[in-house]
């Protein structure tokens, strides 16, 4: 299992090691109604975080958010461990395990729960078990939010680059778009709706087959940032100007979305809420108490920015 240190997570959040180890260390500013804390500073339980992958600014996010939650984390990934990291987890003897978008079957439950190691779900892939605490964004909700918007701009022949197909949080996006557009008799069109990673490199790879098309979208929804980002490098592959030929809109409002140039519409997932909620609940189990609340669904937000424009009208 590769693993990011504190100090090694600190470098690639490009802020000074004493600072995060000095909020993971710090009394929240939370009451005992609201979230838990350790009892007194320097008493944050060791807990990993584990992500599909390491060193992005979505990973940082969340990771900001967990140490901000008052425990002391390991940031790991399952990649070259084969299938399942749960066996590294139980022998590391952490406090407590987070997973985010990882897969946990019923053997690998029982695993934890022999362990009597405390878990909790970020982004659930699937739906989500009531026996284990899970955390997420709205994120169905999201993306009627992203319809609304390029429908409000006159946008009807709408392209989707999704995510992967069997991952909870893409699956609600879509469908919360797709919703959306066929309450307005906008589709989308199937053929215009594609699916991949949740890389630029994605995005960029199924927005040029998009834009191929002899009747392409006016509009590109795409599952999160990165493949938004994609997305806008495709259409300017293709000679196109974003808003002027295609407006593009993504989900998460990572910190690259203000700085893209155009600066990219999107829907903002409270990512450090949703890390920090997380902590709050395994904190909860690792002091042996029952979370108040099983299951926390966060709001998500629309962020217009420039990347998205009024539909211009093409002269035959």
């Amino acid at each position: 299992m590769c693993r990011l240190t504190m100090a090694s997570a600190a470098t690639t959040a490009g802020v000074r090691s004493a600072a995060v180890t000095g909020v993971a260390h710090r009394r929240c500013h939370v009451g005992p109604s609201t979230g838990w804390r350790p009892r007194e500073p320097g008493s944050a339980p060791l807990v990993e975080l584990v992500l599909p992958a390491l060193n992005s600014s979505w990973a940082m996010e969340l990771m900001r958010g967990v140490v901000d939650s008052g425990l002391d984390v390991v940031m790991s990934s399952p990649a070259g461990r084969g299938p399942s990291p749960v066996t590294g987890l139980v022998e590391a003897r952490r406090a407590g395990v987070l997973l985010v978008l990882c897969p946990l079957d019923p053997a690998e439950r029982r695993v934890f729960a022999r362990a009597r190691m405390p878990v909790v779900l970020i982004d659930p892939v699937d739906v989500a078990d009531p026996a284990l605490p899970s955390v997420a964004a709205a994120n169905r909700e999201g993306g009627v939010m992203a319809a609304k918007h390029l429908l409000s701009l006159g946008h009807r022949r709408v392209g989707v680059v999704g995510g992967p197909r069997d991952v909870l949080c893409s699956t609600a996006r879509l469908d919360g778009f797709r919703a959306a557009l066929a309450r307005a008799g906008a589709g989308p069109d199937a053929a215009l709706v594609r699916h991949a990673d949740f890389t630029r490199e994605g995005g960029y790879r199924e927005a040029r087959e998009l834009l191929a098309s002899p009747r392409r979208p006016t509009a590109v929804f795409a599952a999160n940032d990165e493949q938004a980002l994609g997305v806008i490098d495709a259409a300017r592959a293709a000679g196109l100007s974003v808003p002027g030929d295609l407006s593009v809109i993504g989900f998460d409002d990572l910190p690259a979305a203000g700085r893209s140039s155009p600066a990219l519409s999107t829907v903002r997932q409270p990512l450090g809420e949703m890390g920090r909620r997380a902590g709050w609940l395994l904190g909860d189990l690792i002091e042996g108490r029952e979370p108040a609340v099983g299951r926390v669904e966060l709001a998500t937000e629309l962020v217009v920015r420039s990347s998205t424009g009024p539909v211009v009208t093409r002269r035959s």
